[in-house]
């Protein structure tokens, strides 16, 4: 067995985590105590040198999985459901005639597509491309809709450009005051954990703000444990008191900013008082936190998916953005705001074309100067370019309503991962045709007409971007196994077989970038001065990069904003109710998120044994004030019931929840899968479902 697992090995087989956005870098070698090989954190990258989290350490496990799908396999849906395994030829062959048949008969856009976050820059321009230029579709959208799309528009609102973190990471240590928000980076980004640690061995004041205790919140100073729903009531009353006792900075505001009077005037009804009368958050602690980050010399905003993932979460973010600019606390060092990106290349994988409404590098696909510089970048008329599509979740609507009847899905599985999932499952059941590229066969999958075996991070080579805005190289460091291929092949094949190989015709991975880097040349997102040698050279180049002497933007907004005026926008949000407000008949809020061992819907940590064993199953978390209301026993489970189904879970009760909220960690499918309870209400602008909150009624079962 080593002997075969060392064939697979390069010669230098180096590389990068394929989990979280921090991207660490790693190294696989031979094991001394095991027939198998290991894994070891890289001390060459910059960003986690010599740092890996559990997840990094057992990353191989489902690499090397017995259950890897290895050859492209094919049935028909009905009984019995038997995969049979065809030809790589057959497969294409037989997928472009169903493709054309069905764009024969009813259009270009019958087809959608449903990308991923975790994708390489290079596959995922690629298949932005493939979607415009191959399929003639405007219906494509990824999982990264579900991550990361409210802090894009509000960066977008605020500052006229997304990148996720507006500084480095090693400005977090500079920094006197930090604010979390709605983020569990112990969990979620262990590796970033020990910039935290050195900021406030330097004396920093660090504040958490989540419905949970968390491993994050035991470093923080001041804890506020807000319930779901109730963030930009809570940070009006923090701007409030900035505005009421002159902290603000005047000059900043002035001279680089628009908006301020809207934002006094939506902030003054909310007195420290009144928001603790509808928070719960003592006053005094309100005027502690806003009197801190405003006195303090330096500061940072970082904020998730918990104040994200709601109806309201673009105006929440931008709520927080606030913050740091009427402090001036922003574009200089030890200062600034950042999104925490989830997903290993949220920030790359929504930069170059997976968006329904993006071209590469930020272009907006309706921009008739966008689609130019694209289309002759591809070598097509603007006008042969489609339109823009839908939201991920609204795409899968569609397939339930019947206007797309077949969908190609790579690098995800939105049967798990997308809200009110039953939805999800019926539309699935409804396609024509419906192709996964994967290495497993995913709950997805299941559904699935075809099942084409790509590729893992070890054996992709390629670019990511991580949270920083950080370009880097990911080398490959394994050969294929199987009959397996390369997501990019898989995509230029399949343009081939539907008569648009032209398009597509690439020496290697590295010809992509070259493209994807012209493509966005002049765009926010300009890659343009970026190459595969400087990457290799210099560890990673922050974007901007507008020119091959351009040393990249590790620390934006010094000088200007991006919007045609240079100053950023401050907006005066008045909170509104969640899609669902708590009622009598469902009295409790129901929130949900991730574990340290977990890493999305659980395709590959559920196959890692090390991580699996510690979380084999979703565990509802409780307050003991709602176990005795609900008169739970020792050996009870609990019963959550929304408006759209009703699931038992294994409890733990725990005082470090808000009482009337409810935490269970979605990673799982079928009869543990939480997001068969959860709202799929979207935010107006992003169009990000409302995970965070949800109505439910809770019982205990025998």
């Amino acid at each position: 067995m080593k002997s075969a697992l060392l064939t697979l090995l390069k010669e230098q087989p180096s590389s990068h985590c394929c989990f979280c956005s921090m991207q660490c870098g790693l190294e696989i070698m031979p094991s001394e105590k095991t027939s198998g090989l290991t894994i070891k954190p890289s001390p060459n990258f910059p960003v986690a040198t010599s740092r890996l989290c559990q997840k990094g350490l057992n990353a191989l496990d489902h690499v090397l999985h017995a259950d890897r799908i290895l050859e492209p396999l094919s049935r028909e849906l009905g009984e019995p459901r038997w995969w049979r395994t065809v030809s790589w030829d057959q497969a294409f062959a037989d997928i472009a005639e169903r493709i054309q048949g069905l764009q024969a008969t009813y259009g270009p856009d019958v087809i959608g597509v449903y990308g991923g976050g975790s994708l390489t820059n290079e596959v995922s321009y690629l298949l932005g491309k493939f979607t415009r230029v191959a399929l003639r579709s405007k219906y494509i959208d990824y999982n990264g809709r579900y991550c990361m799309s409210s802090a894009a528009a509000a960066s977008n609102q605020a500052f006229g450009i997304d990148r996720g973190m507006t500084m480095p990471l090693t400005e977090i240590p500079n920094a006197k005051y930090l604010i979390l928000a709605g983020t569990n980076i112990a969990e979620c980004q262990p590796t970033m954990m020990p910039y935290l640690l050195e900021a406030k061995k330097k004396g920093a004041v660090i504040v958490t703000i989540d419905p949970r205790n968390t491993m994050t919140s035991k470093v923080a100073d001041i804890h506020v444990r807000l319930q779901p729903g109730f963030d930009s009531v809570f940070i009006n009353g923090l701007l409030h008191v900035m505005v009421e006792e002159k902290l603000v900075h005047n000059r900043f505001i002035e001279e680089r900013t628009v908006g301020f009077e809207q934002l006094k005037e939506a902030v003054k009804p909310f007195t420290p008082e009144r928001v603790e009368e509808l928070t719960g958050v003592l006053e005094a602690v309100i005027r502690t936190i806003a009197r801190g980050f405003a006195k303090a010399e330096t500061g940072i905003v970082l904020t998730a998916r918990g104040l994200e993932q709601q109806v309201n979460g673009v105006e929440n973010t931008l709520n927080y953005i606030n913050l740091a600019l009427i402090t001036g606390k922003i574009g200089r060092k030890g200062c600034g705001y950042g999104a925490v990106t989830g997903q290993a290349n949220g920030q790359g994988g929504r930069e170059h074309g997976q968006k329904a409404d993006q071209l590469p590098g930020y272009r907006l696909i309706e921009d008739p100067a966008a689609r130019e510089h694209v289309a002759k970048v591809w070598g097509i008329d603007p006008s042969e370019l489609p339109g823009k599509g839908v939201s991920a979740y609204e795409l899968l609507q569609k397939i339930d309503e019947g206007e797309i009847k077949a969908l190609i899905v790579l690098g995800s599985n939105p049967l798990v991962s997308s809200p009110n999932n039953r939805m999800v499952e019926r539309a699935l059941q409804k396609l024509d045709l419906l192709v996964v590229v994967d290495m497993f066969e995913t709950e997805t999958a299941r559904y699935a007409h075809y099942l084409l075996p790509g590729s893992s991070f070890a054996e992709a080579e390629g670019t990511m971007t991580n949270l920083e805005g950080r370009v880097f190289h990911r080398q490959k460091a394994m050969e294929l196994p199987g009959n397996s291929r390369l997501d990019f092949h898989i995509i230029c094949q399949l343009a081939d077989a539907l008569g648009r190989g032209a398009y597509f015709q690439y020496a290697g991975i590295e010809d992509v970038f070259r493209e994807l880097a012209a493509a966005t040349a002049g765009g926010k997102a300009d890659y343009s001065g970026i190459t595969y040698e400087r990457l290799q050279e210099e560890k990673g180049i922050f974007w901007p990069c507008p020119a091959p002497n351009h040393p990249g933007t590790p620390l934006l907004f010094e000088n200007h904003f991006n919007h045609s005026d240079g100053k950023a926008r401050l907006f005066g949000i008045q909170p509104k109710m969640p899609a669902e407000p708590i009622d009598s008949d469902y009295p409790f809020v129901l929130t949900t998120g991730r574990l340290a061992n977990h890493y999305l819907s659980g395709v590959q940590t559920r196959r890692t044994e090390a991580l699996n064993k510690k979380a084999p199953v979703p565990v509802a978390e409780i307050h003991p004030w709602l176990a005795k209301r609900i008169g739970l026993g020792m050996d009870n489970k609990v019963r959550l019931t929304s408006r759209r189904g009703s699931l038992i879970f294994d409890v733990k009760v725990t005082e470090g929840i808000q009482p009337r909220t409810v935490f269970v960690p979605f990673h799982w499918g079928d009869e543990h899968s939480i997001n068969v309870l959860t709202n799929d209400a979207l935010d107006p602008t992003s169009r990000m479902p409302e995970f965070k909150i949800c109505a439910v009624k809770v019982e205990r079962v025998e």
